[in-house]
C-alpha cells in the first residue's frame, strides 16, 4: 500500500468496453492520470476504406500536464496499436517489457515519429515509482512473448489491471503466471480488480498452448504439396511450434506478410524466437524451393480481402498461389464479427483443391484468453473488493459480472461501465459519477482523424448508389450555355444501356440552368444547388436511387 494518501480515485475507459480491441484505461490518483494500454481495432463494416480505429483522446490532450506514465502490458495491437498516435501529441513515459516496447518503437519507426518517446523496461519482477506512485507487475500468460499484469499501489488499496490472460499450465515457453503474486496481492486487500472479459461466455478452461505442438505435427504428416499455416502475426510461440514441426519433416520456412516479417525479426532478435537449424528462408526463394520441402507463415486468417492468404487464394499474389494437394492450416479462429470473411475464405480456398484444416477439433489453434473458471480462480485469488469487467463486448462483461457475483463479490461492488463512464472511489468505497465524451478516431492512409462521419457518408453513398458528374460551360456575361450540359456516371448506371434516361438528365439540367439564370441566380453555389436537386428527385422517380450528384460548372 502507498503512504501518499489518496483521496480521490477515478478509473474509466476511454475504450476497450462494449468492443473488441481498442483497449485504454485511465486511473487517475487525485491530479496524477496512469494510462493503462493504448489499443486500437479494426474498422466496422460501415468504416469503408479506414484502415484502422483509434480512441478519441481528447480528454487526455486537455489534461496533458497531468499525465504521468503510460503503462503497457502487452504487445497486441489491440492495446499498443494507438501508442504512438498518442506519443506524437502527448509527452510521457512508456513503461513495458522488452518485447512490447520493441514492436511499438517499430511502430513509432512507421510512422515517423520525430521525437524519440521515453521508453522504460520492465519485467514481472520490477518496481517502480511513477510520480508518487509505487507500480509493480506480475507475469501473465498470454499469445505473445513478455505480458505482464499491472499493480497500481495507492492508500486505498491496489488497483489491479490483468491486460489480457490465460492460466497456462504447461506454457510453451515454461513461465507460468504469477499465481503466487497474485495472492499475495490479494491477502493484502485489492480495491479493484480490471479484468480480461473476452471468454467470459466460454465455460471450462481454455487448453494450454502446448496442445497446438501436436496438433501441427498432425497437420504436417504426409501433407503431399506445400503447407501454408495462417495465424496472428505476433503470436510468437505458435511460429516457434510451426519451426518445430517443420524442422521434423525437414521442410523449410518462408514467412510473408509485412507486419509478421517485422514481429519475426525483432523475435529473433531479442531471442524470443529460436531457428537453430536454419529453417528461415528469405521469401523471394519461395518460386525456386519444391512445393513438398515449403511451408509458408503467413496473415490473413480473419478473411481479410487484401491479405496475403486471400491473394494467395484468389490466384493474384505474387509469390505463391495454391495449387491442389496443397494445404491450409487456419492457426486462429474467428474474431466476433468476422465468421462470414473466415467462411468465404475456406470456401474459396477449397475450391482450388487445397485441403483447409481449421477448428477446435483440429487442435492447431487455442486461445489466449481465459474462460469462466479461470476468471472465477483469479476473483477468488485476489479478492477485490470491486470489480470492472474490461476488454470486451457489452454481452462479454456482463457474463463477467455474473461470474463474479457466482463467486461472491458484492453485486453493488460490480461496475458493468461504458466507455467515458467514470467510477470514483472514496475511502474504498466506489460510486459513479460524471461521463466523459469518447469516441473513434479513424485512420486511413497517414490522415488521422480526417476521416470523419460525412466523408463516411459520402463513402457509404457512393458505394451504394454510384456518382452522377454534370459538366456544363456557361457563358457567364451573357448567360448561356456554351456546352454540355455532358453527364458522366460512374456506379449508377451503365450509360450505353440507358442512354434515353442520360439525355432525358440532360434535358432537365438544360431547363434547370435556365430557369435559375431567368431567376437571377448567378453564383455559383445556387446553380449546383438546383441543378442538384432537380436531377435527384428526377433520378429517385425514375430508378428509386439517390446517386451522389456532382456539378462542375466552368466559365468560358
Amino acid at each position: 500500500m502507498s503512504n501518499q494518501q489518496t483521496e480521490k480515485i477515478r478509473i474509466f475507459a476511454l475504450g476497450g468496453l462494449g468492443e473488441t480491441g481498442k483497449n485504454l484505461y485511465v486511473v487517475e490518483l487525485d491530479e496524477d492520470i496512469f494510462i493503462l494500454d493504448a489499443g486500437c481495432m479494426h474498422p466496422e463494416d460501415d468504416m469503408l476504406g479506414v484502415d484502422i480505429v483509434i480512441p478519441d483522446t481528447t480528454y487526455l490532450t486537455e489534461n496533458k500536464d497531468r499525465i504521468k506514465a503510460m503503462i503497457l502490458t502487452h504487445g497486441h495491437e489491440e492495446h499498443i496499436g494507438a501508442a504512438a498516435y498518442l506519443l506524437r501529441d502527448l509527452k510521457m513515459p512508456v513503461y513495458g517489457s522488452k518485447f512490447t516496447l520493441a514492436l511499438l518503437q517499430d511502430r513509432c519507426n512507421e510512422i515517423k515519429l520525430k521525437k524519440k518517446p521515453k521508453f522504460h523496461e520492465v519485467n514481472a519482477d520490477s518496481r517502480i515509482k511513477v510520480a508518487k506512485t509505487p507500480v509493480s507487475f506480475f507475469r501473465t500468460n498470454h499469445s505473445i512473448p513478455d505480458s505482464l499484469g499491472v499493480v497500481i499501489h495507492t492508500s486505498q488499496g491496489p488497483i489491479l489491471y490483468t491486460g489480457d490472460f490465460k492460466f497456462d499450465q504447461n506454457p510453451v515457453d515454461g513461465q507460468t503466471m504469477d499465481i503466487d503474486k497474485l495472492t499475495e496481492i490479494g491477502s493484502k486487500g485489492v480495491l479493484c480488480l480490471l479484468s480480461d472479459s473476452s471468454h467470459a461466455e466460454v465455460p471450462g478452461y481454455t487448453p494450454s498452448e502446448s496442445i497446438v505442438s501436436e496438433g501441427l505435427k498432425d497437420a504436417f504428416h504426409e501433407a503431399p504439396k506445400a503447407i501454408v499455416v495462417s495465424m496472428y502475426a505476433t503470436h510468437i510461440h505458435r511460429m516457434q511450434q510451426v519451426l518445430d514441426a517443420a524442422a521434423q519433416k525437414e521442410r523449410k520456412v518462408a514467412i510473408v506478410g509485412k507486419e509478421m516479417e517485422r514481429a519475426a525479426e525483432i523475435a529473433m532478435e531479442l531471442g524470443y524466437l529460436n531457428d537453430d537449424d536454419g529453417l528461415l528462408i528469405p521469401k523471394k526463394e519461395i518460386a525456386s524451393m519444391p512445393r513438398e520441402d515449403l511451408v509458408i507463415l503467413t496473415t490473413g486468417s480473419q478473411g481479410e480481402p487484401m491479405s496475403d492468404l486471400m491473394r494467395m487464394g484468389k490466384g493474384s499474389h505474387q509469390l505463391f498461389t495454391f495449387q491442389k494437394k496443397d494445404r491450409l492450416v487456419l492457426s486462429s479462429m474467428p474474431n466476433p464479427g468476422n465468421e462470414k470473411l473466415v467462411s468465404q475464405l475456406i470456401d474459396l480456398i477449397s475450391r482450388t483443391g487445397v485441403d483447409c484444416i481449421y477448428g477446435k477439433n483440429k487442435k492447431v489453434h487455442t486461445a489466449g484468453h481465459a474462460s469462466q473458471e479461470e476468471l472465477k480462480l483469479l476473483l477468488n485469488v485476489v479478492k477485490p473488493q470491486h470489480f470492472i469487467p474490461v476488454s470486451g463486448e457489452y454481452r462479454m462483461q456482463y457474463s463477467h459480472r455474473r461470474l463474479a457475483e457466482s463467486v461472491h463479490v458484492d453485486t453493488d461492488n460490480i461496475h458493468l461501465l461504458e466507455k467515458g463512464e467514470i467510477v470514483e472511489f472514496t475511502k474504498r468505497k466506489g460510486k459513479r459519477t460524471t461521463k466523459i465524451p469518447t469516441g473513434h478516431v479513424l485512420i486511413d492512409g497517414l490522415g488521422v482523424g480526417d476521416v470523419g462521419n460525412i466523408v463516411l457518408r459520402d463513402r457509404r453513398l457512393l458505394s451504394k448508389d454510384g456518382i452522377l458528374v454534370v459538366v456544363v460551360t456557361l457563358n457567364k456575361k451573357h448567360n448561356q450555355i456554351l456546352s454540355g450540359p455532358d453527364i458522366i456516371s460512374r456506379g449508377f448506371v451503365y450509360v450505353r444501356e440507358s442512354e434515353e434516361l442520360i439525355k432525358e438528365s440532360e434535358v432537365l439540367v438544360t431547363k434547370s440552368l435556365g430557369e435559375a439564370i431567368e431567376q437571377n441566380q448567378t453564383e455559383w453555389s445556387q446553380l449546383k444547388s438546383h441543378v442538384r436537386d432537380q436531377l435527384s428527385r428526377y433520378l429517385y422517380e425514375k430508378t428509386k436511387r439517390r446517386p451522389m450528384i456532382m456539378p462542375i460548372i466552368m466559365e468560358a
